[in-house]
């Protein structure tokens, strides 16, 4: 071949060269803004995890008189929100009640207990543990005595690119 014939050949590898090198940049951005969101949600729900053992072990400690016998009553008083909600939540799009909403707690029955308002707030507006979205409304603490004192915790909040409520439930037994 003549030197002719290749006159600029040099010059299109380069540029070939340039656009692959600049593709794989591009796709390393992308996974590098998919792992931040990844992150904060990861975080999210270790801080709803810490909140909801944190609850669960004041119940423990709150629910027992000073032998250590559980007190019915007194384990009756740290139920927040205890209505609303649903037990199975439906996540894929696909489901018919794709949209249920996990986190809609209703009754207006709020614990007057310390301990669970302090949670409550802890989850809602200090800014160490603070979830987002979360308000008092969507926290929930179920008490049943009947069933061996089972205490089901729910926390729910929603991150700013979340089309749903997110939540984290601990079912935990206080005897």
């Amino acid at each position: 071949m003549s030197r002719r014939r290749q006159h600029g050949s040099f010059m299109i590898e380069a540029l070939i060269g340039i656009v692959i090198f600049l593709m794989g940049v591009l796709a390393m951005i992308a996974l590098q803004a998919s792992s931040i969101a990844i992150q904060a949600d990861a975080q999210y729900r270790n801080e709803a995890s810490n909140l909801v053992d944190q609850i669960l072990g004041e119940i423990n400690l709150g629910a027992r008189d000073p032998n250590g016998a559980v007190v019915a009553g007194t384990l009756a008083g740290f139920a927040h929100n205890p209505t609303g909600g649903t037990t199975t939540c439906r996540l894929l799009a696909t489901d018919a009640n794709a949209n249920t909403d996990c986190c809609n707690f209703g009754g207006g029955v709020t614990s007057l207990n310390p301990l669970v308002t302090n949670w409550v707030a802890a989850v809602s507006t200090d800014p160490a543990t603070r979830l987002p979205s979360s308000d008092a409304t969507r926290q929930q603490i179920v008490v049943n005595a009947g069933a061996s004192n089972q205490v089901i915790v729910t926390v729910c909040w929603q991150g700013p690119k979340d089309a749903r409520p997110r939540f984290h439930r601990v079912i935990g037994y206080v005897n």
